[in-house]
């Protein structure tokens, strides 16, 4: 996967005065996996690439948090049972687990 987008929120607070704990948003993703997508359903464009968002919370834990790609069939029409779905999920879940350490 390909990291389009690092947006720091904690730093965009910090810009304006206020306190954030640390927050960033990842953009990321595969044309290979999601121009399929996109082909079902363009409006598909508007939770692509995929992003996470990882954060600490109120404990200190680090903390990911992410839209599942089914969204892309409840919300755009993708066919729940399309290839890139389960590719998106695969490659998803996999990035994750990297991330934490699984």
């Amino acid at each position: 996967a390909t990291v389009f987008a690092r947006v720091d929120h904690a730093a965009g607070a910090t810009a304006v005065g206020a306190q954030l704990r640390p927050t960033q948003m990842l953009m990321f993703g595969n044309p290979k996996l999601g121009t399929p997508a996109l082909q079902a359903a363009q409006t598909s464009g508007v939770d692509l690439p995929m992003r996470v968002v990882v954060y600490q919370d109120e404990a200190g834990q680090v903390r990911l948090a992410y839209h599942s790609p089914a969204a892309l069939s409840e919300d755009h029409g993708v066919p729940a049972d399309a290839e890139v779905l389960k590719k998106i999920t695969g490659a998803l879940n996999n990035l994750t687990n990297k991330a934490i350490g699984k």
